[in-house]
């Protein structure tokens, strides 16, 4: 069991990368700032530096935590009993909680990955790592894909999940843009285009 100041501190390192959360649901990144996160916290703004050092690394701490609860997901899927041709809805209807993954990914990973500490991009990594594992143990459990099979689609699904939150959130702004341009858009949910990928790969792969 941790020690008391270890839970403390795993407590209030969670009680920040929240209050990250709540605000990244209704600000820009931009204008998101150590002061306003920490007016969202129990504690004051200089205990921030205690546990990160930029907004870089709470929003980093956040995207991991997003990507750790996919992995789990992931994980659970591939030991579930799955018809294959369920496989494509199933797999892809895990993306439909994870909203603030995919616009980190898609808006602000190279900002949160530049502004980080070395040992914060390591962790980071390492949950990243889980999930690629995950995905390829979803493959192999329930499509019969081969370990190269498996890396070849992890090498095309994650470059498309980069661009996938784009697709699914249009301001107002942006759907005026469109409109007066005269460009057609169709609202899809990251669930449906992922599976609308899978399916594809799937019966492509042979």
């Amino acid at each position: 069991m941790p020690a008391p100041s270890a839970r403390r501190t795993a407590a209030r390192r969670e009680e920040i990368v929240e209050a990250c959360a709540q605000l990244y649901a209704v600000m820009p990144f931009k204008k998101i700032t150590l002061g306003v996160i920490g007016q969202k916290t129990s504690f004051t703004r200089t205990s921030i530096y205690n546990y990160f050092c930029t907004k870089e690394e709470i929003f980093l701490a956040l995207l991991e935590r997003e990507y750790l609860a996919w992995a789990e997901d992931l994980e659970a899927l591939a030991l579930a009993a799955v018809p294959a041709e369920e496989f494509p809805a199933r797999f892809a209807a895990l993306l439909t909680a994870r909203g603030k993954m995919l616009k980190l990914m898609a808006m602000n990973l190279y900002d949160m990955e530049s502004g980080s500490r070395l040992e914060n991009l390591v962790s980071f990594k390492q949950v990243y790592g889980r999930a690629l594992r995950a995905v390829k143990g979803c493959l192999g459990r329930h499509c019969g894909v081969t370990e190269e099979e498996a890396e070849a689609f992890v090498y095309a699904f994650f470059p498309f999940l980069f661009g996938v939150y784009p697709y699914t959130e249009v301001t107002q702004k942006q759907a005026a843009a469109m409109d007066a341009a005269g460009v057609r858009y169709r609202h899809c949910s990251a669930a449906e285009l992922a599976e609308a990928f899978v399916r594809r790969w799937l019966g492509g792969r042979g």
